[in-house]
């Protein structure tokens, strides 16, 4: 069966429901999130016993919120439209990500998922091959070279693609424009703190790897074909991972139906579960696969 036939077997009612959107699960998990992530600061800030470890943890949670922001690109995690938006420019600002450009670049991946020629996350990068591409990959300063560059360009002179609209460039320029008066401002505090330095910037970059080696695992090393329960990867992880990246590791199920919010993935899972074709045990099973013929 197809992604297509699989949830054409569900009762309708049963679809309906697990489409239903909720501000609460929304609100709920994103309190969560943003208090795991004041813990950790103030362990930071306080310097308490083994703080500068304690900075890896701050620093992922932080880049995980790209799995929130993600959502937010689907308007699932909170019913109130607004809602979705405010957040997802909100994260946008964190962790240097457009959220209007990013959902033009997301909703085409979503439409070319996997496609070597029209998938934007192929067209416009590569998947690491060797080791020494792997590695760096996987430190995070691509992504951190091209995030800033996108912010620049984007407030200077948007460049075209596939997936922008004419219509939209404008939008993109006074987004980015905004992002770059908020980092001026930030930039203004270390001239009597670096607080900004030690909670955001430096914890980020720490953090940084571990997302990248999340993100390699929803399509890496997937065949190049339109059925979703193959071109995409469900691994199977701990709930806090789940917990952590919005269930977004339920990534087949995603896939296949964008429009079911983070909350209701899990029941999803359960009645695609005997269906799913690309999958794995872990992260660091996948990680051992992936690498497994490097030279």
């Amino acid at each position: 069966m197809t992604h297509v036939e699989v949830l054409k077997s569900l009762p309708g009612a049963l679809r309906v429901r697990l489409q239903t959107r909720s501000d609460a699960a929304g609100l709920w998990h994103l309190a969560s999130h943003l208090v795991a992530i004041a813990v950790t600061g103030t362990w930071i800030a306080q310097g308490w016993v083994l703080w500068p470890v304690v900075m890896v943890l701050h620093g992922v949670l932080v880049v995980f919120l790209f799995t929130l922001q993600h959502e937010c690109t689907h308007d699932t995690p909170f019913a109130t439209p607004r809602l979705n938006r405010i957040v997802g420019h909100a994260v946008g600002v964190v962790i240097f990500q457009p959220f209007q450009w990013f959902r033009l670049f997301h909703m085409a991946h979503h439409r070319h998922t996997h496609d070597p020629d029209h998938d934007p996350e192929l067209t416009e990068g590569t998947k690491p091959e060797s080791w020494a591409a792997w590695v760096w990959h996987v430190s995070g300063v691509p992504v951190w070279v091209a995030s800033l560059s996108l912010i620049v360009r984007n407030a200077t002179r948007p460049t075209p693609a596939p997936y922008l609209p004419a219509s939209a460039l404008p939008r993109l320029r006074k987004e980015a424009r905004g992002m770059l008066a908020v980092y001026a401002l930030a930039a203004l505090s270390f001239s009597w703190t670096d607080a900004l330095l030690w909670l955001w910037l430096v914890p980020m970059a720490m953090g940084q790897p571990f997302l990248r080696l999340y993100l390699l695992a929803e399509h890496g090393r997937c065949p190049h074909v339109a059925d979703m329960l193959e071109n995409t990867r469900t691994t199977f992880t701990t709930r806090a991972v789940r917990w952590l990246a919005w269930n977004m590791p339920y990534h087949i199920e995603h896939h296949a139906a964008p429009n079911v919010p983070f909350h209701n993935l899990p029941e999803l899972h359960r009645h695609m579960a005997p269906h799913l074709k690309s999958t794995s045990p872990s992260y660091a099973a996948f990680t051992r696969d992936y690498v497994s013929d490097f030279t």
